[in-house]
């Protein structure tokens, strides 16, 4: 037995069966590299913190202050001991806290308290205000609107004002309470069965199927806002897009879900966000709502956009944050091209941080970038080309780099002009509601509840982008746009005025 392993380990393998050796084993490296991948991936989604902040593991305590690329020499400290006396401040322990004060636009309940048997000569010298914050649940209030019938006998008829117009035409729901409802589920995330919960402690009962009647009809009345607002964002020359999953229970599948999307836009110069629901990720969305767009384009790396790459109206640029979130991923695999890369990244986020924190106009956030961004990038591109080649392709660190090298002239295309902005985090902001919502209410109803969801986020998505309370516009606009101008519509969207 032991001749017979002798010549077996000893006969030659021939060149195609090395070959095909090498191959199989480079596939089951490629194979064993995936697999930690992606085990990697479902333990940071499962137990790691979802934050991205990226502190150099070279030194964890110096912060990035400088914007110069060269790095710092270690320094050699020497210690000594000093000790001192220091002067105990008196009364420190009995300090009174300073009460915040409460802010002066909110009603105040004024409750006169006088002393108990105060003589008649008492004159009053001042007094002492005690202020305590207080609250009372919402409450439903009925609106009652009397019209007084008068006869007039000359003309043998009887008059009557009119009713002022009402969001929902003989509907018992004021703007007030629409508002209420439409807030609590877009923006509060509380499902519409839970809101009945509420109404019935205070004895009113509200069928589901009315606050859906109730939302249809709310969104009919807004669908042409909603298209105006469409129509500014496609008339603009700078425009963000993303795109989110929403679950929707269709009628092809009874019990079943359909996974739609919301595709989002955002026009960072009108300050206006519009999400666009369509049933699949398909390239049929983007292209029916860019058809006739002109101007700049920034997504993330989705196939889907490359088709604009082709036309000559559109300039694309891409998202530098979707490209470090790459990096991140990869440091457990290999960390030392992992960090220089986050770091020159954080190097390029300091410069904007610098143009934000000295309020600089366009023009001259260019001149900076071009200064002080343009050579970090030029470091960034030979090192990519010089590292793509050492890697192994389908590690996590491989696919980092070909991910930003195959973006790489719509990245770096931010420096040529102030007006463009480094990543698409404000679209990312955008899109965070949908995912709680998620959370909460799990799915639409159909395909039309999805329409209607992206017409509110967009409209409460661009109230949160301008600062505007969004209870105060929608219960104002719902009161104002059925008698408003159809030529007029946009004096009505959520946008502060000039």
């Amino acid at each position: 037995m032991k001749e017979e392993t002798k010549n077996i380990d000893s006969q030659e393998i021939s060149v195609e069966d090395h070959v095909a050796l090498v191959a199989r084993y480079e596939a089951l490296q490629f194979e064993n590299l995936y697999l930690r991948s992606e085990i990697d991936k479902l333990k940071r989604l499962i137990f790691g913190a979802r934050s991205e902040r990226f502190v150099s593991s070279t030194n964890p305590s110096q912060l990035l202050l400088g914007l110069d690329t060269e790095p710092t020499p270690p320094v050699t400290e020497e210690r000594e001991s000093i000790s001192y006396d220091r002067k105990k401040k008196q009364g420190k322990e009995n300090a009174i806290p300073v009460r915040q004060a409460l802010p002066a636009h909110l009603y105040r309940d004024e409750i006169v308290i006088e002393p108990e048997n105060k003589p008649e000569e008492a004159v009053k010298i001042g007094e002492e205000i005690t202020e305590q914050l207080e609250y009372k649940p919402g409450t439903l209030y009925v609106k009652k609107y009397v019209r007084p019938k008068y006869a007039v006998k000359s003309k043998e008829k009887v008059i009557i004002s009119d009713l002022p117009s009402f969001p929902i035409t003989k509907g018992i729901a004021g703007p007030g309470l629409l508002a209420h409802i439409l807030i609590s589920k877009f923006v509060d995330h509380l499902p519409f069965y839970r809101q009945i919960q509420q109404f019935k402690r205070q004895d009113v009962e509200i069928a589901s199927s009315t606050m859906n009647d109730w939302l249809t009809a709310s969104c009919n009345l807004l669908s042409p806002l909603y298209d105006k607002l469409k129509e500014k964002i496609q008339q603009s020359d700078y425009i963000k897009a993303d795109e989110t999953p929403i679950n929707v229970l269709t009628e092809d599948k009874p019990g079943a879900s359909h996974k739609g999307y919301h595709w989002v836009y955002y026009s960072p110069h009108e300050r206006l966000v519009c999400f666009d629901y369509q049933k699949s990720r398909g390239r049929e969305g983007p292209d029916e709502f860019l058809k006739d767009y002109r101007g700049i384009l920034q997504t993330d790396g989705y196939a889907v956009y490359n088709t604009f790459e082709k036309s000559d109206k559109i300039t694309m640029l891409a998202c530098l944050a979707h490209a470090r979130r790459k990096f991140d991923e990869a440091k457990n695999n290999d960390q030392p091209r992992a960090e220089y890369m986050l770091l020159q990244i954080q190097k390029l986020y300091a410069i904007e941080r610098l143009a934000d924190d000295q309020n600089l106009s366009y023009e001259d956030r260019g001149l900076l970038r071009v200064k002080k961004s343009k050579p970090i990038l030029d470091e960034i591109e030979h090192w990519l080309k010089e590292n793509i080649v050492q890697v192994l392709p389908k590690s996590q660190i491989g696919i980092a780099i070909a991910y930003i090298i195959s973006l790489w002239s719509r990245l770096k295309r931010y420096v040529e002009d102030g007006r463009y902005e480094i990543d698409n985090n404000k679209i990312e902001n955008s899109i965070r509601p949908v995912a709680i919502g998620r959370k909460n209410y799990m799915f639409a109803g159909s395909h039309e509840g999805a329409n209607r969801a992206a017409m509110m986020y967009s409209f409460l998505g661009t109230c949160k982008i301008n600062d505007i309370e969004p209870f105060t516009w929608l219960s104002d606009t719902l009161s104002r746009i059925a008698d408003h101008k159809a030529n007029r519509l946009e004096e009505l969207l959520p946008v502060k005025k000039a």
